[in-house]
């Protein structure tokens, strides 16, 4: 109705204004009306400026709303009431049309924050390859996944082994691979999905990488403690008799040869029989205690976690280890980066595990002039809490650091293969790990991750 009335008062303001030209036009060829004439001259002129402002008010209304629509200024109101008739409607329509603008603009920004929320909250890290090597981390497991490293180009993932840069760039859509990433000295196995996106014309890998390597130590840690539980008790039933029984013919062979004291001949023999006796009974024990050993493996109580400040625990530590090494010519350098730096640990479990540990590099340092031990403390670039202990050794060869972890793998005369296949347990129940790696100047180094 609006738009009608304003069409039909700019038709009779042009109407008007031809009426007063054609009285212009006969005033001008009648002579004698001078005064006549400069006046509809004037009305003439008049009534065209005015149709000219009504015009343009429309014209600037209009351009500022296809502004405000352009440039999303939604703030932007049209209460055009007081310019005329026609002017009111006009505005009214305006602003109803930039508030449905705004509301679908408001409804896609909150569909979006909605989206971004849920990506930046996917447990798997989530990047994307571009066709011009540019590497996106889209959420917060991508950029713990790499810590602080900068990664923005595909050149930036060789420093995670070389393994991964290889695999993304020849990973096709809907693969999926292992694949090897070495961080902080600490190597993990990730299974890389891919799959492609097309936006724009533009070609997009999108690649998950899920961490799998806390899965894959927990299942192999299970694996060795349902084999070690079994076979411990399967020989725990069966030394168990024969360790019995040989304690019984002991004492059954020293009652016979105490009713034969005249016959040298027979005494001798079971002489001989106790010795053989004795030797299974001792044995027979010696086979139940390591045995015995093996099932701490099967019987690590859940951790009972507490905020522990590793200064107070380095210092009971020590305290406990290596109190003498003065004695011994072993020198000790303990750092920690921050000094109040905690950690959330079963305070028990990682005094012993560190407690072995030293003890280990004491064995390790055996006749090494210069020998030190270096023990630190820091948060690595992925922000978690990593406690390193090195010597400068001989170190372990690399054969032998493969299987250094395996439950019953040793290389002491006397030792059970228990110690570091426990701390490996111990670490994993704390939900992190432990690694060895080469010191750089020579020796070993045991990093334990949290």
């Amino acid at each position: 109705m609006g738009f009608k009335k304003f069409s039909l008062l700019l038709a009779l303001r042009l109407m008007l204004i031809m009426l007063t030209l054609l009285g212009l036009a006969y005033l001008i060829i009648v002579p004698g009306y001078h005064a006549a004439t400069l006046l509809v001259f004037g009305i003439t002129s008049a009534l065209t400026y005015e149709v000219f402002q009504f015009v343009a008010k429309t014209n600037a209304e209009l351009t500022r709303f296809l502004d405000a629509a352009r440039y999303a200024d939604f703030s932007q109101r049209f209460n055009l009431q007081g310019l005329g008739a026609g002017f009111g409607e006009l505005g009214e329509a305006f602003t109803d049309i930039l508030g449905r603008f705004q509301a679908v603009r408001a409804g896609q920004e909150e569909e979006l924050r909605h989206l971004k929320a849920l990506i930046e909250h996917v447990p798997a890290p989530l990047i994307s390859l571009h066709g011009t090597g540019k590497v996106t981390l889209w959420n917060n497991a991508a950029r713990r996944l790499f810590g602080s490293a900068h990664v923005t180009r595909l050149a930036d993932l060789h420093q995670f082994g070389p393994e991964l840069a290889k695999h993304v760039t020849t990973l096709q859509a809907g693969e999926r691979r292992l694949v090897s990433f070495v961080a902080e000295g600490l190597e993990q196995q990730l299974t890389v999905a891919a799959s492609q996106i097309v936006i724009g014309g533009k070609v997009e890998k999108l690649l998950s990488l899920q961490d799998i390597q806390s899965e894959l130590d927990v299942a192999q840690l299970q694996a060795w403690q349902d084999l070690v539980r079994v076979l411990t008790h399967e020989i725990m039933n069966s030394i168990t008799p024969v360790a019995s029984l040989a304690k019984t013919a002991v004492d059954l062979v020293e009652d016979a040869a105490s009713r034969v004291p005249d016959n040298p001949e027979v005494v001798e023999e079971l002489a001989d029989v106790r010795d053989a006796v004795t030797t299974v009974a001792r044995r027979s024990d010696s086979l139940m205690q390591f045995v015995s050993s093996y099932r701490r493996l099967t019987r690590l109580p859940p951790p009972s976690r507490a905020l522990v400040r590793i200064e107070e625990l380095f210092s009971h530590v020590v305290r406990l280890a290596a109190q003498d090494w003065d004695q011994k010519g072993l020198a000790l350098s303990v750092n920690i980066e921050p000094s109040e730096l905690d950690v959330n640990a079963d305070r028990d479990m990682i005094e012993q595990v560190l407690i072995n540990m030293l003890q280990n590099a004491e064995q390790a340092l055996k006749d090494v002039q210069g020998a030190t031990v270096w023990l630190s403390a820091r948060l690595n670039r992925r922000g978690r809490v990593s406690i390193e202990l090195s010597d400068n050794g001989p170190g372990v060869p690399a054969d032998i650091a493969k299987k250094i972890f395996v439950p019953f793998f040793t290389t002491k005369r006397d030792g059970s293969g228990v110690g570091l296949a426990l701390t490996r347990q111990v670490m994993i129940a704390h939900g992190g790990s432990v690694s060895l790696s080469d010191r750089d100047g020579g020796g070993a180094k045991f990093t334990l991750t949290f």
